[in-house]
């Protein structure tokens, strides 16, 4: 099974975890280690100031130092989280992206004030046309509270020409059947880990991730067997990514916390979250080791030479 369509930023993408130091500060070589380390571990593409990395929390300087940074240390694509609640803010943010070195924007519909959907299309509309880059809108509605409705979707992806792609979280597979069916080609991929064989078994092109900052060459290995028609190879090492995809959120830790804990006990000096996430529970860097070996452990009888 294979796909003519050719995704703009490659298969498989980590929403990168944003290091800080001791004290809470930005820290910017640590960022650049971390991305260079992604890059040679699977990951065609990254994603600076997201969810993941800790948006939220960034002032917009260093939203900025950081996609800078990042988009010096790699030549694979860096796309810059650009998404709000406040389109103006966003429009601001997206047009400084390019001057920074982004290849795209990652755009989140706008949460918390849950616009309908009239209000969600023109949000994405003002903001691609604040730019030249490509756009990938982000659909994720247990963060922002409204899906973006099947009709917007088709409307934005045929009539805005530098919306090409979307960030799908929803765990609607059938949907996104749908869209793929509506529209024809664009960057589906998937926004949640465990739903990525799921979504290329109805057109996706690939995952941007979280877990993928230690599974990347899994996932690459998941995407290329399911495009040459090995399904069953893809299943089984969908299977050997279950306890990660598990251990990345819990009840005690979440996404950006997990992550960071993860690269911490690889060896990454990537530090804690700064506030509202806490530091990470106890034994959480120990877990992280556990299955980071059994991952490895298990990878390495079906996929000899993985990093």
């Amino acid at each position: 099974m294979t796909t003519a369509h050719t995704p703009h930023w490659g298969k498989v993408m980590s929403v990168m975890v944003t290091p800080f130091d001791a004290n809470g500060a930005l820290d910017l070589d640590a960022a650049q280690g971390l991305a260079r380390w992604l890059a040679a571990r699977g990951n065609d593409g990254l994603v600076v100031a997201a969810t993941t990395g800790e948006a939220s929390t960034l002032s917009d300087s260093e939203r900025c130092d950081l996609l800078r940074a990042v988009s010096e240390a790699v030549t694979i694509p860096v796309l810059a989280g650009t998404g709000s609640n406040d389109t103006a803010h966003s429009v601001a943010l997206t047009r400084q992206a390019a001057a920074l070195g982004a290849a795209g924007v990652l755009v989140v519909s706008p949460y918390y004030n849950r616009p309908p959907q009239a209000g969600i299309e023109a949000h994405f509309r003002a903001v691609a046309a604040s730019t030249s880059l490509p756009v990938m809108l982000y659909d994720v509605p247990v963060r922002t509270g409204r899906r973006i409705s099947h009709e917007v979707l088709v409307r934005l992806l045929r009539e805005v020409p530098n919306i090409v792609a979307l960030k799908d979280a929803t765990g609607d597979a059938p949907a996104a059947a749908a869209l793929l069916a509506d529209v024809g080609a664009f960057d589906l991929y998937s926004g949640d880990d465990g739903n990525t064989l799921p979504l290329l078994a109805v057109g996706a092109v690939g995952v941007v991730g979280t877990s993928t900052h230690w599974t990347g060459p899994e996932f690459q290995a998941i995407i290329d067997a399911f495009d040459r028609g090995d399904v069953r190879l893809a299943r089984q090492i969908n299977a050997l990514l279950l306890p990660s995809l598990r251990f990345v959120n819990t009840d005690t830790s979440v996404y950006a916390m997990s992550v960071k804990a993860m690269m911490r006990a690889l060896g990454q000096a990537v530090g804690e979250c700064r506030l509202p996430l806490p530091p990470a529970p106890a034994g959480t860097e120990e877990q992280a080791g556990l299955v980071w070996n059994e991952l490895k452990a298990a990878a390495s009888a079906i996929l000899p030479g993985t990093p």
